[in-house]
């Protein structure tokens, strides 16, 4: 709200208050990750000594931008950066405002179609901001999205991240992947490796366009299951090993991004990557709270792609799970809920004991679900998400835990109600 009534009052005041940052700024676009990754970087420039401001809980429009850098006030202390998680949506014009020192472009996947359109008219946008930028800025990119690698223009200045460890990768390309073609001639992409989604080491037949070698790569992803993992990655600085609490291999990557970030902003790849490895989990990323003596865990689900890596993040454990999966249609979510049917959540359905599906389309996930195979006496329908959650609770025995998969106004909704009951505090508290 700050920031709206600051663009209502001052339309040029973005570009303004940025032009006082003297350290620079970058801006964090993708379509999944981008609120965790903001913190990583943020948490790397932070243990390089700098001052920082951010959108840390995750308001990333224009307004959500202005209303961090009004906060920072017009006179940041010296060398101040910027670190501005942005709505893929949105980057283009916050870029024009901002005018960024550098671009951190992870990952794009389908995602609330009904606003966003498909991912070819996201990635034409981003071409053309990249095209008109003068200058551009320094780009730090996931070559392993072949939709972001066909981006920069010729003669960018690049630094590539990526995977480098043929141990994680998928049996297959997933079914529901989603850029599995040339971005310059059209043709269907080989894949030597898939990681997530249709984000792989990927090679055009035709015209012999392929990933460029990244830069900064993880070359053990070291998972642990739902503990985290312990990744080494590769850096032009030399190898360097990291903690994460968060589990999955997404967060390996989103950690990747960070460090090369970091790297491009100057920060040596060693103090990063402590810096990275003490950065906790946002809010509804892989958060973990107590209630009634159960841990709870919240992994944001809300596309396809993300709700796989949570389904593969789930499966590194092997044990019985309670789930809670939360489904909403409001704009923030995407009105279009088809995508539950491109999840591939049968793998797990034999390991849940007992499946909770909650929100305002619990019907449509329970229909999803029974045609998965789940058992009706493993599948309850509780369209009430404070009534679902107590219902989930009942059933798991003390110190167990409940997992808990919401799409993102069913997450905030579920963290209301965890708020008022006094397991955790508010989101922007935690930012």
């Amino acid at each position: 709200m700050p920031g709206k009534v600051l663009l209502a009052l001052d339309p040029g005041a973005v570009r303004s208050l940025a032009s006082g940052l003297g350290g620079g700024s970058i801006l964090v676009s993708a379509t999944n990750g981008k609120t965790t990754t903001t913190r990583m970087v943020s948490g790397a420039l932070r243990g390089g000594g700098r001052e920082v401001v951010t959108n840390a809980a995750g308001a990333n429009l224009l307004s959500g931008v202005a209303t961090a850098l009004a906060e920072a006030g017009s006179r940041p202390a010296p060398g101040t950066c910027g670190v501005f998680e942005v709505d893929e949506a949105a980057l283009p014009a916050v870029a024009d405002a901002v005018r960024p020192t550098a671009l951190l472009l992870m990952n794009l996947f389908r995602d609330q179609l009904d606003r966003h359109g498909e991912l070819e008219a996201i990635a034409d946008r981003w071409a053309a901001m990249l095209a008109g930028a003068d200058p551009c800025p320094r780009l730090v990119v996931c070559g392993d999205d072949p939709l972001l690698a066909a981006l920069p223009p010729a003669g960018s200045d690049v630094l590539w991240f990526g995977i480098d460890d043929p141990g994680v990768a998928a049996p297959a390309l997933a079914h529901a992947s989603d850029s599995t073609t040339c971005r310059a001639c059209g043709t269907a992409l080989d894949y030597a490796h898939a990681w997530i989604g249709h984000i792989g080491a990927w090679r055009c037949p035709a015209c012999g366009l392929q990933r460029p070698t990244p830069d900064v790569a993880v070359i053990d992803a070291g998972l642990d299951g739902s503990r985290g993992s312990q990744p080494v990655i590769r850096t032009p600085e030399g190898d360097v090993g990291l903690r994460l609490a968060l589990p999955g291999l997404h967060n390996v990557l989103n950690a990747a991004g960070a460090l090369a970030a970091a790297i491009a902003l100057g920060v040596p790849a060693a103090t990063a990557a402590e810096a990275i490895s003490a950065v906790p989990a946002a809010f509804g990323r892989a958060e973990s709270v107590r209630m009634d003596g159960r841990d709870v865990v919240m992994l944001l689900a809300k596309n396809p792609a993300g709700a796989n890596e949570n389904v593969r993040t789930l499966m590194l454990d092997d044990r019985e799970h309670h789930l809670l999966v939360a489904l909403n249609d409001r704009i923030a979510d995407g009105r279009d809920v088809s995508w539950i049917w491109d999840v591939d959540w049968e793998p797990l359905l034999p390991r849940v004991r007992r499946l909770t599906a909650t929100g305002e389309r619990a019907q449509d996930l329970a229909l999803r679900f029974r045609y998965a195979g789940l058992a009706e006496d493993r599948l309850h329908v509780q369209p009430d998400p404070a009534m679902a959650l107590d219902d989930a609770l009942a059933v798991i025995p003390a110190g167990g835990v409940l997992e808990v998969l919401p799409t993102y106004t069913a997450m905030h909704e579920i963290r209301a109600e965890m708020v008022a009951r006094g397991a955790t505090g508010e989101f922007w508290d935690a930012a």
